[in-house]
């Protein structure tokens, strides 16, 4: 036991800054899949890659509920959704963990300077912008909600490919004329540069929330240029089509076009590049500042992000598209950089990651496991598997195989072979040489029954409505908002 406390302890040493107390920046995207440079894509983000060259890139880490909610409720109290009870984008987890220090609140409570600026509790997209949305007030000291002229984009000028649809999920673009101080990304790169200047003397966590690629995707006009549309693919059809049960909208690709897909590609890419140009802001201010060899700096999502891949739009499904999201680590004084590690993590290891980084006592609730090992050692031996779920759903990703079950197997099945079927086409569950791989994957899913799984949404692209299938929620027929500011602005219900 000494000596595995003085491997430990050594492992701190060998990664942690020289200040006592170093910096934590912590930036988020919204809906960003690793479809970026530094993760062999055809993406321009030349920021996020210098960030993945100074440090360790995860290839193979993963949302525990690909959703906003659900998602951010369980990385940021490190607790996953079936303890946090989050499993929509209404519930709050201070109704079941009215005690829970979120990791911005451990900070907080160990002497540090907690802020956040933009998204990082979940806010409905357009609905919150420039509101707090439900946030968490205990974790934080200050917070900024900027506001920039993106927001009122909705009013006639967005790009929409599938009307019909609420804009916080229809389809919808806009190449922008105005610069990106004016959107509200890049004031949120703004406002987080001031919050550090006013804070650079004492040991601060700062959360920085940007909010796209995330509908609408909205950016400068000069970030769409970057990207010649004839060169960009769309999603490849399935060689069999997936059972309905496995997806979160019908129909496939919501009715568009080969043209209005890639239009929506596109556009992803814009706003991706668009977050990373404020991205690359922040850690210039880091260097200006002088405190670049005090921060800790780490870049993720909240989960990733289909673009038509099995005939899916956004996110809410158990296929490695909508699970898998970037994570990077710059440390300070890490020995590994320019590093990858291919070893499978959990968003839920972030919290007790950052507590040992910063020599803080370890959060004895949390539910996930340091990585600080594998940003020692990247290729280091690594036993754990990565556990996503949605309602109904549950998947395990080890770093060959993904193997889901829906309904507790009861509607069926899903294993695939990631060497040698990296798009999940050929489901192996019911073949006979693989049942001791779907022994030992099952084993490692939750014990207690998944729920029923909802049917999946329906857009009817040729009325352009949905077909609503139950009672319509009060907030429609009144004609207002959700709690939450998830509007429903632009949306309409097929009258049958």
């Amino acid at each position: 036991m000494r000596m595995l406390a003085a491997v430990a302890l050594s492992l701190m040493i060998a990664v942690a800054p020289a200040s006592s107390k170093p910096n934590v920046l912590f930036i988020i995207a919204d809906d960003l899949a690793p479809r970026l440079g530094a993760y062999g894509h055809r993406v321009q983000s030349p920021n996020i890659d210098r960030l993945a060259r100074e440090g360790v890139t995860f290839e193979r880490a993963y949302a525990q509920f690909p959703l906003c909610a659900p998602s951010r409720a369980s990385f940021l109290t490190g607790m996953r959704p079936d303890t946090t009870r989050v499993t929509n984008l209404n519930a709050n987890f201070r109704t079941a963990l009215p005690d829970i220090q979120t990791l911005p609140q451990y900070f907080r409570n160990n002497g540090y300077f907690a802020g956040r600026v933009g998204k990082i509790y979940h806010q409905g997209v357009p609905g919150d912008i420039g509101t707090s949305g439900p946030d968490d007030p205990p974790s934080w000291d200050k917070v900024v909600n900027p506001r920039g002229r993106d927001k009122d984009a909705e009013n006639g000028r967005l790009r929409v490919m599938t009307p019909g649809i609420a804009f916080g999920s229809a389809m919808t673009w806009l190449a922008d004329d105005g610069a990106d101080e004016a959107q509200t990304d890049g004031l949120v790169a703004s406002e987080a540069i001031a919050m550090m200047r006013e804070h650079r003397d004492v040991p601060f966590f700062i959360a920085v929330g940007f909010y796209r690629p995330h509908v609408p995707m909205i950016a400068p006009a000069k970030y769409f240029a970057m990207y010649d549309p004839r060169k960009i693919d769309v999603a490849r059809i399935d060689t069999d089509s997936p059972p309905d049960y496995t997806k979160a909208w019908l129909p496939d690709n919501f009715g568009m076009t080969s043209a209005e897909q890639r239009q929506m590609v596109h556009a992803y890419h814009a706003s991706t590049s668009f977050v990373d140009a404020q991205v690359g802001h922040l850690l210039d201010e880091l260097d200006r500042l002088g405190l670049a060899d005090d921060t800790i700096v780490v870049f993720t999502s909240d989960h990733g992000y289909h673009l038509g891949e099995h005939g899916q739009w956004m996110k809410n499904t158990l296929w490695e598209e909508a699970t898998r999201v970037p994570l990077i680590f710059r440390v300070p004084g890490l020995k590994a950089r320019n590093a990858r590690s291919p070893r499978t993590v959990e968003m839920l290891d972030i919290y007790p990651t950052l507590t040992e980084l910063a020599g803080l006592p370890p959060y004895r609730r949390n539910e996930g496991r340091s990585l600080v090992p594998l940003l020692h050692s990247p290729r280091a031996r690594w036993d754990k598997a990565a556990l996503s779920q949605v309602i109904g759903g549950r998947s395990v990703r080890t770093e060959r195989w993904r193997y889901t079950e829906w309904e507790g197997g009861r509607l069926g099945a899903q294993l695939f072979d990631h060497h040698a079927d990296p798009r999940e086409q050929r489901n192996l569950a019911s073949d006979p040489k693989h049942a001791a791989v779907v022994t030992a994957l099952r084993a490692k899913l939750p014990s207690a029954l998944a729920e029923s799984r909802p049917l999946p949404r329906k857009y009817d692209p040729d009325r352009n409505c949905m077909k609503w299938r139950t009672g319509l929620p009060k907030a429609i027929r009144a004609g207002g908002e959700t709690a939450n500011g998830d509007e429903y602005a632009g949306l309409v219900v097929c009258r049958d």
